[in-house]
């Protein structure tokens, strides 16, 4: 696995507050929240940038969507929406590069959103 923040947390090396995981997605509260809800939904494998995905990702990249459904239920935010957001690369507003789906919700989202 990469050695990232993110893969650290993947792996249980770094605790974070987590919410939901499986054999192959972690998610977990962001630590600096830009909406009342603010969670991080990551693939345990280690993909730097959407722009490193391969055919072989579709599946991953649709549980990530799939978990993310889950949590905005379990947090109460499905109903009135929210928004999810794949930031890649330093203009795009990526940070740590191991790839992460945000999910925002408990208040209105604003557009356009950058």
């Amino acid at each position: 696995m990469s050695d990232t923040l993110f893969s650290k947390i993947a792996a249980g090396e770094i605790p974070a507050n987590i919410l939901y995981e499986d054999e192959d997605v972690v998610a977990f509260r962001d630590i600096g929240p830009q909406a009342p809800t603010h969670v991080l939904v990551i693939p345990r494998k280690p993909i730097p940038t959407i722009n490193d995905l391969e055919p072989e990702d579709a599946e991953l990249v649709g549980k990530l969507f799939l978990a993310a459904k889950r949590i905005a239920a379990d947090e109460g935010i499905a109903e009135a929406g929210y928004r999810t957001v794949i930031n890649c690369n330093a203009a795009g507003g990526q940070s740590v590069y191991h790839l992460h789906l945000h999910l925002l919700g408990g208040r209105p989202m604003q557009w356009p959103p950058g």
